[in-house]
């Protein structure tokens, strides 16, 4: 095949097919868990976290609660998949190599939603959130007191004080979240992550008639099991609600993935490497909302 404009725009719309099929074609779970926020800007800023919206009864005056001071600003990260095409491949019209790239590429331009969901898991229980507290803490400031939102405790089906001791107590611990008016904030949690370690518990839980000691399970069906493979801590789980218009993770994007070419023949990289230059290109973060809403522990013990 001659290399030319003709030749090299060809090969990028077979390329762009490709990716574009492979990244239609990849089923994701993050939206299970976190809130698609759009971004304009290299960053955004969520101090009105600080404020967990809520309706009162209007007698006298409105209320109007300030902002707090403490700010919580995402920046958004660059992310991309490469693919080098040598121009011999081309002349010898040998591109069909290069179509699981191409795929595997669409595929991770999908799962990268995934990927930074997973991550803020992983690292919950030491990055902050807006309060300045780690997401999931022991003492969140609320009002004239604190709050808990994280347990050390495993995740167990052998008894049902097991059971009531790790889910059950997570369970109680987000139903009970109030505001800092002491109002509650009607938690429901529906959403159970887990590693692949604890796959099989979480399926027992949530599906058994009975523990293994034999007594009623009377957490049957009242969570959703998300497994996720890229969940660092085989002992870690956590609860979630996310079934209200604010989840507790946030996937921040500010430009979609895209496929993109660089094939001009006076490109460094063509002239001294003979290689072209094919890709995605995205513009996206993640971070954390309301830790009200999600109960993380370590299964430490």
């Amino acid at each position: 095949m001659l290399v030319n404009k003709q030749s090299l725009d060809l090969v990028f719309k077979n390329l762009k097919t490709t990716f574009n099929r492979a990244f239609e074609q990849t089923e994701t779970t993050w939206e299970k868990v976190a809130m698609r926020v759009p971004s304009t800007s290299s960053e955004n800023n969520y101090k009105w976290l600080s404020n967990f919206p809520r309706m009162r009864k209007w007698i006298g005056d409105k209320t109007i609660k300030s902002l707090e001071g403490h700010g919580y600003t995402i920046v958004n990260d660059d992310w991309e998949a490469t693919i080098e095409v040598d121009r011999n491949h081309i002349e010898d019209d040998t591109l069909g190599i290069y179509a699981p790239q191409a795929e595997m590429a669409g595929w991770s331009a999908k799962q990268m939603p995934d990927e930074i969901v997973s991550d803020l898991l992983n690292e919950a229980f030491t990055a902050r959130c807006y309060d300045g507290q780690y997401f999931f803490d022991t003492d969140h400031p609320v009002g004239k007191g604190v709050v808990s939102n994280k347990g050390t405790v495993a995740l167990s089906i052998a008894t049902l004080a097991a059971a009531q001791g790790s889910y059950g107590a997570a369970r109680t611990a987000l139903r009970k979240m109030k505001d800092d008016e002491g109002r509650p904030l009607n938690i429901k949690p529906n959403v159970l992550v887990v590693p692949p370690a604890l796959e099989d518990t979480a399926n027992a839980l949530m599906k058994n008639e009975r523990l293994e000691d034999g007594k009623p399970n009377p957490y049957k069906g009242t969570s959703e099991v998300v497994v996720d493979a890229r969940l660092t801590i085989d002992a870690a789980w956590f609860l979630l609600d996310t079934t209200k218009p604010v989840k507790p993770l946030v996937f921040q994007e500010r430009k979609k993935p895209v496929f993109v070419s660089q094939t001009d023949m006076n490109a460094d990289n063509v002239f001294m490497r003979k290689k072209y230059l094919y890709g995605a290109e995205a513009r996206a973060a993640g971070g954390y909302a309301f830790w009200q809403m999600a109960y993380g522990s370590t299964g430490a013990g």
